[in-house]
């Protein structure tokens, strides 16, 4: 099975490396023709991800469609521009397997990753890549664990065998839902618990904060079909404990500097921002309470402060766990 890699951000260049590590042949997409160009010239992403090498199997493209000839894609672009991605070119995604590896809700439609790839390419089949990693962990050969998750089984196992390696460990899952809205929701969560640390309320506020927060994204995906036991797993739990717990994670780093000083300068991708957004949203209209949710939709949008969300959150009615 050949694999490309659309979006050359710091994750989708670490995948390519780590796909590309034991000389199988890996496309890696960018829409910049001179990104490629210095990437194909010094074997280095330099400006999203330095001090890593690409393998020689490794082919820097900016030719959509010649990235597209391949079987499996894995989308590595923006949630937020997925969509527009999807359907501006609907005719390469015909036949293909294509394996979102974005995580968050659309603003636009509320869908995730998977339902806009139903939507733009319903002759594909849809994947999901989830789980705790860091993309320098990946792409310097740290072991890591991730799920992979596909209604269809056949493919979904075709896909596991290609896409693990020897440090690389994929699960295999069908529970398209819970895998979807588990990376989705802990970057919210996430980036409560940087505004908890920054805003010095400590570590045991931000365990309470993963808890409820846990709560919060069970109530949801459950409401959506999806099993509990994978909420448990990788792309649940596993993956909203690394996101909570280390600068490394966008999320939380974000937070963290909106805890310390009340606002925050975005400086790269952060997908809770738009999450926080659109989940709360979400729960409103289908009545499901999401307290923590809400209250960072709150903050971000500036309607209220940190520290006068954490005195809502703390001032809720008493009621048994």
């Amino acid at each position: 099975m050949s694999v490309a890699v659309l979006g050359a951000g710091a994750f989708g260049t670490a995948l390519a490396v780590a796909l590309a590590r034991d000389g199988d042949p890996v496309r890696l997409w960018a829409r910049d023709a001179g990104q490629v160009r210095a990437m194909a010239e010094t074997r280095e992403n330099a400006e999203r991800l330095p001090g890593v090498t690409l393998p020689d199997s490794v082919e820097p493209v900016s030719d959509l469609a010649h990235a597209a000839e391949a079987d499996c894609l894995l989308l590595s672009v923006p949630m937020q521009s997925l969509s527009d991605f999807l359907k501006a070119t609907p005719d390469l995604w015909r036949g293909k397997r294509l394996v979102a590896c974005c995580k968050g809700v659309d603003l636009a439609t509320g869908l995730g990753p998977s339902g806009l790839i139903a939507a733009a390419a319903p002759d594909a089949v849809p994947a999901l890549l989830s789980g705790p990693s860091f993309a320098v962990d990946i792409a310097n050969g740290l072991p890591t664990a991730l799920t992979l998750a596909s209604a269809d089984e056949t493919a979904a196992r075709a896909m596991q065998e290609r896409l693990s390696t020897a440090v690389l460990r994929l699960y295999r899952s069908t529970d398209m839902a819970g895998v979807e809205l588990g990376g989705a929701l802990k970057n919210v969560i996430a980036i409560a618990c940087g505004m908890a640390i920054g805003a010095g309320l400590g570590e045991s506020a931000r365990a309470a904060l993963m808890t409820r927060g846990y709560a919060e994204i069970l109530r949801l995906a459950m409401a959506r079909g999806a099993q509990r036991e994978t909420l448990a797993g990788l792309s649940g739990l596993g993956d909203l404990v690394l996101t909570c717990t280390s600068e490394k994670s966008r999320n939380y780093a974000y937070g963290l500097r909106l805890g310390q000083a009340g606002k925050a300068e975005t400086l790269a991708t952060t997908e809770g921002i738009a999450t926080a957004r659109a989940v709360s949203t979400l729960a409103a209209r289908e009545g499901l309470e999401m307290p923590i949710t809400t209250a960072i939709a709150a903050v971000l949008d500036g309607s209220v402060t940190v520290e006068q969300a954490a005195d809502g959150l703390l001032t809720r009615p008493l009621r048994p766990e």
